[in-house]
C-alpha cells in the first residue's frame, strides 16, 4: 500500500453517458478497486480488460447486448483508473503489481467459464490472467492489443515520449485522437471524469513507460510466457482486430494471435474502427463475441 491515495469523488461519475452501472467495490491492500458487474450471476461470465487510458466506460457498448443474451459481464478498473482509487507514485506501478490486484479483484467473484475479453493493455493483463487462471477460463475475445517483449513500433515510441513529457495527460484528447468516430463532447469528458488533477493521472501517464522496449526489460520475460501458454492453449479464441489502427495494424498485429493460439479461428476484421474499437464498433463486438464463443 502506498501512503498517497487519489480517490476521484463519486460526483464525477454521475450522469455518464449509456453508463447507468452501479458500482461495485473490494478493497485490495487498502485500496478500494472498482469493476462493472451487469447481468445475471448465474450467467456466463465475459470478463473485459481495458486498456490505456481508458476504464470501465469503454465497454458499455457492449455491456447491454451481452446482459440481453443472458451472460454476467464483469469489467475491472485497474489502480490508477476509473472508479479505483488511485495511488499518486508513479514508481508504485507495475506490470506485475496490476496483474495481481486485478487478480485478487476477480477472485472474489466466483468466475467459471468466462470469456476473457482484451485490448490494448488489457491483453498484456488480461491474457495472463486468462493462463494463469485457465481453469475459470473458457474462451478468449482478443482484440487490438500485443504482447510486449522488447520489440516496439516507432509509432508507440512517439506516444512513450509524448506520455513522458506530459504527466497531465489529457485522457479524454488521447481517447477522441483514436477513435475512429467523432466523439461527442460528453462522452470525451466521460473519459477524463476519473482523472480531474495531475496526481490523479499517475497509472495513466506511467503505463506507456511499463511497455518493455528491450527483451531484458521488467514485463517481458513474463510476456513471453503468456505467449508460451497461449501457443499450447485448447479452448476457443476470436481474433478480431479493427481496419484504421496505426498501433495494432490489421491483419498483421492480429495475424501474431492467429499463428500463435492453435484454436484461432480465421481474423475478424472490423471496419470502421481505429484503435478503441469497443467505442467505434461496441455492438458489432458483442455480436462476434455471441456468434463465436457462446
Amino acid at each position: 500500500m502506498t501512503d498517497e491515495v487519489f480517490r476521484t469523488p463519486d460526483e464525477r461519475f454521475e450522469n455518464l453517458p449509456g453508463y447507468d452501472f452501479a458500482p461495485n467495490y473490494v478493497d485490495v491492500d487498502g485500496l478500494r478497486m472498482h469493476y462493472v458487474d451487469e447481468g445475471p450471476r448465474g450467467g456466463r461470465p465475459i470478463v473485459c480488460f481495458h486498456g490505456e487510458p481508458s476504464w470501465a466506460y469503454l465497454y458499455r457498448k457492449m455491456v447491454g447486448p451481452l446482459v440481453e443474451a443472458g451472460h454476467r459481464v464483469v469489467a475491472p478498473d485497474y489502480a490508477g483508473f476509473g472508479r479505483s482509487d488511485k495511488p499518486t507514485d508513479r514508481g508504485w506501478y507495475s506490470y506485475d503489481r496490476h496483474v495481481e490486484l486485478t487478480s485478487r479483484v476477480l477472485a472474489g467473484l466466483d468466475l467459471r467459464d468466462a470469456i476473457v475479453v482484451v485490448q490494448d493493455w488489457g491483453g498484456a493483463i488480461g491474457l495472463r490472467w486468462a493462463v494463469e487462471n485457465a481453469d475459470r477460463v473458457g474462451a478468449l475475445a482478443i482484440f487490438n492489443t500485443g504482447l510486449f517483449t522488447g520489440r516496439v513500433s516507432k509509432g508507440f515510441m512517439a506516444w512513450r515520449d509524448f506520455a513522458e513529457r506530459n504527466p497531465d495527460l489529457p485522457v479524454g484528447f488521447v481517447i477522441q485522437g483514436a477513435t475512429a468516430t467523432e466523439l461527442p463532447d460528453d462522452v470525451v469528458a466521460a473519459y477524463d471524469a476519473p482523472f480531474p488533477t495531475v496526481e490523479s493521472k499517475a497509472g495513466a501517464a506511467q503505463f506507456p513507460l511499463l511497455v518493455p522496449i528491450a527483451e531484458e526489460a521488467p514485463g517481458a520475460k513474463e510476456m513471453r510466457a503468456v505467449a508460451d501458454e497461449l501457443s499450447r492453449w485448447q479452448k476457443p479464441a476470436l481474433v478480431a482486430f479493427s481496419d484504421q489502427d496505426p498501433i495494432f495494424p490489421y491483419p498483421k498485429a492480429g495475424q501474431v494471435f492467429c499463428d500463435l493460439i492453435p484454436t484461432a479461428t480465421e481474423q475478424v476484421k472490423i471496419e470502421g474502427a481505429a484503435h478503441f474499437l469497443q467505442e467505434d464498433r461496441g455492438e458489432r463486438l458483442a455480436e462476434e463475441i455471441l456468434k463465436h464463443l457462446t
